[in-house]
């Protein structure tokens, strides 16, 4: 497939969470976006993906950002306070596209335990996202929507930080007031196994998963 570029799109990693799932055996407490999968960090297989397709990415992260320093792009703090939610990340992530992006008209978001997205990706959510202007298109396979991977207009970054401050937190509770529109894709094959291109690694044993899937590629 021809990985196609959209120049006017932010790339966002959400790496904001507490990983708890991941780490319930130590607490709940760790970064799985930094865990080893085929050689590298889990999110630098979602950089990959996400640089290839826009003008750059930034990483959505809050602690000390030194941590994430090797990965080359900048890391980005939530700007409401508390671990509120995907929708904190967000917003992060467009401020920092109007600050420094000012020309770029939408981020495309993706969570950082997902390595297998689609090399289309902000492409089709862009073009679904300019039917309907202000709206927010979102990934959907098999039927179910991935609120976490969608593309945002900057423009809605007022709205969106009002809705946060005023205590809403489920992600399709906002974007259903702008219009949610999702955007079909079909699974990924890896090492001639059909995949659910958004398939995350919330657990170890789903990380173990992505390890088997990718160690059964070719050469």
């Amino acid at each position: 497939m021809n990985i196609q570029l959209c120049d006017h799109i932010v790339g966002v990693v959400l790496a904001g969470g507490l990983s708890r799932r991941m780490f319930a055996d130590r607490g709940g407490s760790g970064d799985k976006a930094l865990l080893d999968l085929a050689g590298r960090s889990m999110i630098g297989h979602v950089i990959e993906k996400l640089a290839a397709q826009t003008r750059c990415v930034i990483v959505n992260a809050n602690g000390d950002p030194g941590r994430f320093q090797s990965l080359g792009c900048p890391v980005v703090a939530d700007t409401v306070d508390g671990f509120v939610g995907p929708l904190a990340g967000v917003l992060a992530g467009m401020r920092w596209a109007a600050s420094h992006h000012p020309d770029a008209s939408h981020i495309v978001t993706a969570s950082a335990d997902a390595p297998f997205l689609p090399d289309d990706l902000a492409v089709r959510l862009r073009q679904a996202a300019d039917s309907k202007p202000g709206a927010i298109a979102m990934a959907r396979s098999n039927g179910e929507i991935h609120p976490v991977i969608g593309v945002w207009p900057v423009a809605l970054a007022d709205d969106l930080e009002v809705a946060l401050r005023s205590g809403v937190r489920k992600v399709l509770a906002w974007t259903d007031r702008h219009g949610t529109l999702p955007v079909d894709f079909g699974p990924v094959t890896i090492g001639g196994r059909t995949v659910d291109p958004f398939f995350n690694a919330n657990t170890p044993a789903e990380l173990d998963e992505a390890r088997r899937l990718l160690a059964s590629r070719p050469s």
